[in-house]
């Protein structure tokens, strides 16, 4: 394919990733210094830093060597598929990455964004991941010999810009979007807090009576969520042979991100924004609150609101309430949980506060996965040269 369009685009070439990154082994020097900021594999992800330890350096780890700068590229060895990167975009005179980490610079007449959007996009994931898994040893491992010879196409500098123009402005509505979403969460909570354990919710008589959690409103109780809730039944528990690259259907899993791949088969279980259902994940303690149909590993535990009480209030009440511990069932002690438990009016009434921002926070996920799609769809196009930014064309 790059060998097609070179001959098409004026000015594109044929190169490969050991042409235009150069992999950065200069060794962080410690005299005189005191602490650092350390980063290892686990402290960054998809491009965001998670944690910026400062740590003395008399503690630190023996992989803590590597010297990087502003515009460096951080790449996991290990496992590529876990999207451990990130494009570096602070001061980092007092930073030491671990040697597990690729330190990548890019040459000249390349635009170290290009590049990056380039090897963090999902194809070239899994390229990595293959690559990482054909390799023996006890990880999958890539090292920079491994993946220097991979081809691309590569536009004049100019056009390398304009195209990271489009796909940034993408990246920027999708950043925006999550951003409100985390707005609208905390809004929620903070209503929440208010009302059910400040107790300043509307109509309040402030006349309170004791019980095994303290001082709780008139009319209140202590109780568990079985009090209101439903649990739900799934009739079918996909693996991984349900997986299917053709597949519509979601499948929800334990993980941090909630979705395992996408199955062939009909959903197995029917949500929607006027039915939703609240999934706990046993073993890992995340909750979902969903409103489309989806099939679900084992250990994926739906639950709705009884009749009493409206969902919206079930979630709110339930989130987060229970953590991760170790490695076991959960459900027990979900189960086992105390709460102050409103009258259901009191809780109704919540609910009708926080639907409106809860179908907000629905809305701009399905508009991030339309923008994903998009920006997924438009990225391998654009770097061959299949769409061309306008004012580029031949």
């Amino acid at each position: 394919m790059a060998d097609q369009i070179t001959k098409i685009l004026k000015g594109w070439k044929t190169t490969t990733l050991g042409e235009v990154l150069c992999p950065i082994s200069n060794t962080f020097n410690f005299n005189g210094v005191d602490k650092v900021h350390f980063l290892n594999t686990g402290d960054i992800l998809d491009g965001k830093l998670l944690h910026n330890n400062l740590v003395p350096t008399k503690t630190l780890p023996g992989q803590a060597k590597k010297k990087f700068k502003p515009n460096d590229i951080l790449y996991s060895e290990i496992r590529p598929a876990n999207k451990r990167y990130m494009l570096v975009n602070f001061d980092s005179s007092n930073s030491v990455a671990s040697t597990k980490l690729m330190v990548l610079r890019t040459k000249e007449n390349v635009d170290v964004i290009y590049i990056y959007k380039y090897i963090t996009f999902r194809e070239m994931l899994n390229e990595f991941q293959m690559i990482a898994e054909s390799r023996s040893g006890t990880f999958p491992q890539i090292t920079f010999d491994s993946i220097s010879k991979i081809e691309l196409s590569l536009p004049p500098l100019p056009e390398q810009r304009a195209i990271v123009e489009v796909l940034s402005s993408l990246d920027d509505k999708i950043d925006l979007l999550r951003e409100q979403i985390k707005t609208l969460e905390a809004t929620a909570q903070e209503i929440f807090k208010e009302w059910f354990v400040n107790f300043n919710f509307p109509d309040s008589t402030r006349k309170m009576i004791n019980s095994e959690l303290g001082q709780i409103p008139e009319g209140w109780k202590v109780g568990t969520v079985n009090d209101v809730i439903e649990r739900e039944t799934l009739s079918y528990r996909c693996n991984q042979d349900d997986l299917s690259i053709k597949g519509k259907t979601p499948i929800i899993d334990q993980g941090a991100n909630g979705i395992y791949g996408y199955t062939e088969r009909e959903p197995d279980f029917q949500a929607s924004k006027d039915n939703p259902v609240i999934l706990f994940t046993n073993h890992t303690c995340n909750m979902w609150f969903v409103n489309y149909p989806f099939c679900a590993i084992q250990n994926v535990i739906p639950f709705r609101s009884n009749y009493q009480y409206d969902i919206f209030f079930v979630f709110y009440m339930t989130l987060g309430r229970v953590s991760f511990i170790e490695y076991k069932g959960h459900w027990p002690d979900f189960e086992q949980k105390e709460y102050v438990i409103p009258k259901p009016e009191i809780a109704n009434k919540f609910a009708e506060f926080v639907k409106p921002l809860q179908y907000k926070i629905w809305n701009n996920t399905n508009q991030i996965k339309t923008l994903s799609a998009l920006r997924n769809t438009l990225l391998p196009k654009m770097m061959r040269g299949e769409i061309r930014v306008k004012g580029f064309n031949d």
